[in-house]
């Protein structure tokens, strides 16, 4: 996309049961809303292969979208580094992942009775790591890192440092981000904190705020 000089920056998904009419006004002294509906995306963030991964459709439900691409991304890493993921069962491989939300439950208000005992792990940033190496069979840590806007960075940090003390053989490292909740957007609108068209313009005179993307990578 940077290459072809595209844009990741869209109007609010339409798949999250946000209510777009309730969380906008233009206003920014406007409490509980957004004066912005743009950002960067990852549309379709809920599909899932949930077949490939051993993970029943229930199960599946009451996950994180986070942990789904961790897993999907996890896997094409591995592939794309010309290794058979099957083959590090059982290998000191380590898996450090930054995660910075921790909203997906917060929407569970009544949670159906064939989801109970799957929201839990399903939502827990602890989990993100954990099924990647319990999907592998990777003996290394499982480590989740949420240090903010620096999660993926100090998650690489702890991956190096743990290649370098011998505790591991091989490190996943990488991090996730998808908003299942619009409260960063009204939290940063009472902040006046936030750029309207949802673009970052740093080192610029037309600066105006801060935008909010999600994304993965390993």
């Amino acid at each position: 996309m940077l290459a072809e000089g595209g844009s990741g920056i869209s109007d609010f998904p339409s798949d999250r049961g946000w209510d777009l009419g309730e969380i906008y006004d233009p206003s920014p002294d406007a409490v509980g809303k957004s004066y912005t509906t743009k950002g960067g995306f990852l549309h379709g963030a809920a599909e899932f292969d949930a077949g490939f991964f051993g993970i029943s459709p229930r199960e599946a439900r009451a996950m994180d979208p986070q942990q789904r691409l961790l897993l999907e991304t996890s896997w094409e890493a591995i592939e794309r580094a010309g290794i058979d993921p099957h083959s590090l069962k059982g290998s000191r491989t380590g898996a450090f992942i930054g995660l910075i939300y921790h909203d997906y439950a917060t929407r569970a208000h009544d949670v159906p009775e064939e989801l109970m005992g799957y929201v839990s792990n399903g939502s827990d940033g602890a989990v993100a790591s954990g099924r990647i190496s319990y999907f592998l069979g990777l003996e290394g840590p499982a480590v989740t890192v949420d240090t903010a806007c620096s999660s993926s960075l100090v998650s690489l940090h702890l991956a190096c440092e743990s290649l370098r003390r011998g505790e591991s053989d091989l490190a996943l490292s990488g991090g996730v981000s998808v908003m299942s909740a619009p409260t960063t957007f009204i939290e940063f609108s009472r902040q006046r904190g936030l750029a309207v068209d949802g673009r970052c313009k740093a080192f610029s005179e037309d600066a105006d705020g801060t935008g909010f993307s999600e994304g993965c990578g390993v």
